[in-house]
């Protein structure tokens, strides 16, 4: 019914920059809720940043002043800017689309390395 497909992903080196974007697309005409998780291999998902429907978003503390989140509702799209990114940065990231999505993206892959 929804689908989330997340990209922007790559290998960067520490100090770098990359922006996700994850487009949304399906039975949603504009996106509501939307966070962005990161996952590393044999580690538990955890969140990233968010941003509700009325705009006002949140970040996870080691992320807090690196990275900003935003929303272009006019594609469908939710955008994790990333800057400063340091090697623990490295993860699956992952958006989740809140109510009434309530779906996953497939995930894209950020390295952070020399």
């Amino acid at each position: 019914q929804v689908q989330l497909v997340e990209s922007g992903g790559g290998l960067v080196q520490p100090g770098g920059s990359l922006r996700l974007s994850c487009v949304v697309s399906g039975m949603i005409s504009r996106i509501s809720a939307v966070d962005w998780y990161r996952q590393a291999p044999g580690k538990e998902r955890e969140l990233v940043a968010g941003i509700t429907n009325s705009g006002i978003t949140g970040y996870a503390k080691f992320v807090e002043g690196r990275f900003t989140i935003s929303r272009d509702n006019a594609k469908n799209t939710v955008y994790l800017q990333m800057n400063n990114l340091k090697p623990e940065d490295t993860a699956v990231y992952y958006c989740h689309g809140g109510a009434p999505m309530n779906s996953w993206g497939q995930g894209t892959q950020v390295t952070v390395s020399s």
